[in-house]
């Protein structure tokens, strides 16, 4: 699967918070934010469910890739979807091993993959 995903029965904005802080504590920063329902608005003037696309990364681990490969820099940051849908919250992570071993084969790669992807696990459980 490419995703880790979960729903919850908790607001929007709880449910945004709890993320952004969960992803925290396993050492991932907010680079990004993209408001898509604003942004739907603004430029399609239509109306869409709420709907936020985080771009988190893990310095350490986003140092370690790169200095691997450069080009890895085109699947950073990780995304974080956090949408509502009928009275529900779900967040969905990328799943980086799927990610990695699909574009990549590299061991050491898949590797560092493995390592973010406990660290994403860990946020996903703590939400």
């Amino acid at each position: 699967m490419f995703d880790i995903t979960k729903k919850i029965n908790l607001s929007f904005d709880e449910a945004y918070e709890k993320t952004v802080n969960a992803f925290k504590e396993q050492g991932f920063g907010v680079l990004t934010e993209i408001n898509v329902k604003d942004t739907f608005k603004k430029k399609l003037d239509i109306e869409f469910d709420r709907y936020t696309i985080l771009g988190v990364c893990n310095p350490p681990f986003a140092h370690q890739v790169l200095e691997h490969d450069r080009k890895i820099g085109l699947l950073l940051p990780c995304n974080v979807c956090i949408w509502e849908s009928d009275n529900q919250v779900t967040i969905s992570a990328i799943n980086p091993v799927t990610m990695f071993t699909a574009l990549i084969q590299d061991k050491k790669i898949e590797g560092i993959a493995q390592e973010v992807k406990e660290r994403i696990n860990k946020a996903m459980d703590a939400i």
